[in-house]
């Protein structure tokens, strides 16, 4: 699994990247988690986008010229030190993606 973690500048993006990579392979998965800008998302090829929750209000141009799916993080998710809430919520939505039928907005 690819995960592009998207911020305003990158920064805090490389944070939430760090711990989620930690926190998956704690958790014995092989998950890659790199950090980005909004206009890195059209040229990515990873799995999963997670938009951090300041730049929800441009969520629909982010999945416009994204190639994967997008998900919003939780307000909290800053405080999450160890990545395991960021990697709780990448699992729960992609196996909500998993159990949504094909065609259901």
């Amino acid at each position: 699994m690819r995960i592009l973690v998207v911020c305003g500048a990158g920064a805090s993006s490389t944070f939430v990247a760090q711990r989620l990579r930690r926190a998956a392979c704690d958790a014995g998965l092989d998950w890659q988690a790199a950090a980005g800008m909004e206009h890195s998302v059209a040229a990515s090829d990873h799995d999963l986008i997670l938009v951090g929750p300041h730049l929800a209000d441009r969520l629909d141009v982010i999945r416009g010229r994204a190639h994967s799916p997008v998900a919003v993080l939780p307000d909290d998710i800053f405080a999450d030190r160890d990545g395991s809430l960021t990697l709780a919520f990448a699992r729960a939505f992609l196996a909500d993606l998993r159990n949504t039928p094909k065609g259901t907005p």
